[in-house]
């Protein structure tokens, strides 16, 4: 855009076209104006300004007054400023809160500068003001317009309502003085008779035409007086129509102040581009204005671009698909919003958030597009270090479970292309001892170059997985590209890997000998799943183990007496239910001050034979026979009553109770209204109830998984993904949770202090729930050392057995006294 001609001649269509293109960008950057005469101490306000303060247009304060609708903490700062531009020509930008009229606090960018006249004197103090957080609906939707009679009468707007023919029913009185007539003489008379003769009937048509078919409607016109422009914005309603009427007349700024909004748009931080309206083929639309932030930021100088399109921005990585979603809209004279690759005159390529917007004169006739953009590479490349975490082992950067898992599902279940293959567990001999004896920086050394190794035994397309510890799984394919005998296949990599991995191993000057024990399962013949499959090859592994290691076993079908176990076990937990033999433990959850800020129930079987059994032992034994679903019901029951308990003591009714939810349990039909109704029927606050999910329920059903989320959202309950980053950590999930709290696994806290792996991912899921402004909690806390790393990371919520262990609830209300106890003054 070239720069605007302060000539008196300046032809009166470009500087309106000038001026309603200044203003979209206003409005599209949430930047508002303000000029300071020095002579006459006058403080001027744009429209956009006085919206940011929650101000009705036209509002401008004193300029004593105007200070006061900065934050406290920076009205003596930002009076500072001002003098000393005033005084000495000084610029200022800064960042600081205002409270606006309605005390709503709100982050904005203040920017000033000094105007001299031609003999050098400071004459006016210009600046702007940018919201860096704007609030609430976006200008123009139905939302916002949505009949209030209350709101609608206190907004400072000129307000009315007319029924269906068109007569006035109600007018307030902004709508009186604009129309110039009281309301007794303006009542039952119809509103086109506020308009000009000539336009009477065409406007009559609009709003007979808007009421018949329920659509909103905008008009602008001369008033019967001819004196003035209003424009009418019409929202039906049952009983017709309300309407906005304001005052248009002065929709012509300054040639002053158009220079002023140019400046302080060249001064932004986002990317602002502006092309002409067409055409829509090669080349596109022509640049005709850059900021100062678009140079800054690609490199390009406004004199490179004028008369380009912004094509040059493109490059190798340039997403087609958002392309052809900006033309799309283009096309439909629609805005868009993309996240786009584009590239610098160096050839870097970086982020931008990008929003593009058509801009229409007065007689709705497409002028210009508007393209604002936000760097947000920093934002890309945390995504994709954590997308990395999720599916990535990064030790040995080998896929990890998750992402063996999926690949493992689709071989199983792509019906356009039956595939028969192999699954191979390994399992390192004697890894523990290297660990005891050498360290974990040796053991970490010894897991890289397995993995190395590993992936010389393999073919492309093959996959070699590091499910954690010193255990790898390798998945042979057969394919149309890479035909394989599963069997042989198996047994000829089998004995590859036995012999590559029995090298001795060069360990930071140590030689390290080491073998590997290999169980193998095939699959395509008879319809296993990845859990069935999994499982095989783990037994024979094992029996590999058992028959000396540095082995390979095959799965025998024989190894199905582990069934007949798991079939006992569910004949005894059928019993336990029956006998009550499930209790209810907890363990307190902290806060960074010591304090409980509520507990974790865990179920226990107390079995009269083998005394209390595992969790881990029979929990997917009951997923299995689903008797985890009356089990899960109960131990709802139970933690509801003890709330109810609570709730009626003041020195616990703060403490909240969190409950693991299995995948079997969430996914039954009737689990939400099992909710419901114990919360009813406890009479609890929703929010003290915190339901812990499994990563697992993001495996598969996501819809349903986040349709029932949102349902319990809704009732007010707490949401906690629990052992987050041990399973199914999609970033591209995550974001669609309804969460109130992330649950870092005791698998790595553990090893926080040592393995900086686990302090890596351990601080990436902080930082993570905090960008998501998420609460986060460490389970499995059991040194100080611990708790102090993971609270200069960030998380203020800890459990474990430094607080305290799992307790019955009698020994749970006795170490909640004697914690008060300590806690009390002397």
């Amino acid at each position: 855009m070239s720069t605007i001609d302060c000539n008196d001649s300046i032809d009166s269509a470009r500087l309106q076209q000038l001026e309603t293109l200044l203003k979209l960008i206003e409005r599209t950057a949430f930047i508002g104006v303000w000029t300071l005469d020095l002579a006459t101490g006058r403080l001027a306000w744009s429209e956009q300004l006085a919206k940011i303060h929650d101000a009705p247009p036209g509002f401008a304060p004193a300029r004593k007054d105007a200070f006061g609708l900065y934050a406290p903490e920076w009205r003596e700062a930002m009076d500072a400023l001002v003098q000393a531009c005033a005084n000495e020509g000084t610029p200022f930008d800064e960042e600081m809160q205002i409270v606006t009229l309605q005390g709503r606090r709100a982050w904005v960018r203040t920017i000033g500068h000094a105007v001299r006249d031609d003999e050098g004197a400071i004459v006016r103090v210009e600046g702007a003001v940018q919201e860096i957080a704007p609030h609430g609906h976006r200008h123009g939707t139905l939302s916002r317009h949505t009949v209030s009679m209350g709101g609608a009468m206190g907004s400072g707007e000129a307000f009315a309502t007319v029924d269906r023919e068109g007569r006035f029913t109600y007018v307030n009185e902004q709508a009186e003085h604009l129309l110039g007539r009281p309301t007794p003489e303006l009542l039952g008379r119809q509103i086109w008779g506020a308009f000009q003769k000539t336009v009477r009937f065409r406007v009559e048509e609009q709003f007979r035409r808007s009421m018949a078919r329920g659509e909103q409607i905008e008009v602008e016109e001369l008033d019967a007086s001819l004196a003035r422009r209003i424009e009418a914005r019409g929202y039906p309603f049952g009983a017709g129509l309300a309407v906005h009427l304001r005052d248009v007349t002065a929709r012509h700024k300054s040639q002053e102040q158009l220079r002023l909004l140019e400046g302080s748009i060249a001064r932004l931080n986002d990317i602002v581009i502006i092309t002409e309206a067409g055409p829509f083929n090669a080349p596109g639309p022509r640049i005709v204005f850059v900021n100062e932030a678009f140079e800054r930021r690609t490199g390009y100088t406004p004199q490179e671009v004028m008369g380009k399109t912004p094509r040059l921005l493109q490059g190798p990585g340039t997403q087609r698909k958002e392309l052809d979603r900006i033309r799309a809209a283009m096309e439909q004279w629609q805005p868009a919003r993309v996240d786009l690759i584009n590239y610098k005159k160096n050839g870097e390529a970086f982020w931008v958030d990008l929003e593009v917007s058509p801009v229409w004169d007065h007689e709705r006739r497409l002028t210009h597009w508007v393209a604002v953009g936000r760097d947000i590479t920093e934002r890309k490349m945390a995504e994709e270090k954590i997308q990395y975490l999720a599916f990535y082992d990064p030790l040995t950067r080998l896929p990890n479970r998750q992402l063996l898992l999926d690949r493992l599902q689709r071989a199983l279940t792509d019906d356009a292309r039956p595939r028969e293959g192999a699954l191979m567990f390994i399992d390192l001999d004697n890894f523990k001892v290297l660990n005891d004896t050498l360290g974990h920086q040796k053991g970490d050394l010894l897991l890289q170059q397995v993995a190395e190794r590993l992936r010389s035994c393999v073919a492309r397309g093959d996959t070699v997985a590091r499910l954690g510890g010193d255990e790898f799984v390798i998945l042979l394919e057969n394919s149309g590209v890479k035909p394989l005998q599963p069997a042989e296949g198996a047994r000829v990599v089998s004995q590859r890997i036995l012999a590559r991995l029995g090298e001795p191993y060069l360990l930071s000057g140590y030689l390290h000998h080491s073998t590997c024990s290999i169980g193998v399962t095939l699959f395509g013949k008879t319809p296993w799943t990845v859990s069935e499959l999994l499982k095989q090859a783990d037994l024979a592994m094992y029996q590999a183990k058992a028959a000396g290691r540095n082995a390979v076993c095959f799965f025998d079908p024989e190894m199905q007496a582990v069934v007949t176990a798991n079939a006992a076990m569910a004949t005894d937990l059928r019993e336990a239910w029956r006998e009550g033999q499930f209790l209810v433990d907890y363990q307190p959850q902290v806060g960074v001050d010591g304090r409980m800020t509520g507990v974790e129930a865990l179920l226990r079987w107390k079995h009269p034979q083998r005394d209390l059994v595992p969790p881990a032992h029979f929990i997917p034994t009951a997923e299995e026979t689903s008797l985890i679903i009356p089990i899960g019901r109960w131990v709802l029951d139970q933690v509801c009553a003890q709330l109810a308990a609570w709730a009626k003591r003041p020195d616990r009714r703060h403490l909240s109770i969190a409950v693991n939810v299995s995948v079997r349990q969430f996914r039954h039909p009737h689990f939400v209204d099992e909710v419901m109704s114990a919360i009813m029927q406890s009479g609890i606050a929703p929010h003290k109830l915190k339901l812990e999910l499994t990563e697992s329920l993001l495996a598969d059903g996501i819809e349903v998984t986040v349709a029932k989320m949102g349902n319990l959202k809704a009732m007010g309950v707490t949401l906690s993904l629990d052992d987050f980053g041990m399973g199914y950590s999609s970033l591209s999930y995550l974001k669609r949770l309804p969460l109130d709290q992330l649950k870092i696994d005791k698998e790595f806290v553990r090893d926080i202090l040592t393995d900086a792996n686990d302090a890596a991912i351990a601080k990436t899921i902080i930082d993570l729930a905090q960008s998501l402004n998420l609460g986060v909690v460490a389970e499995g806390v059991e040194t100080q050392e611990q708790r102090d790393f993971l609270a200069r990371q960030g998380c203020t919520e800890y459990q474990g057995y430094l607080f305290c262990p799992p307790l019955p609830i009698d020994q749970l209300e006795a170490y909640i006294e004697s914690e008060k106890e300590s806690a009390a003054p002397e």
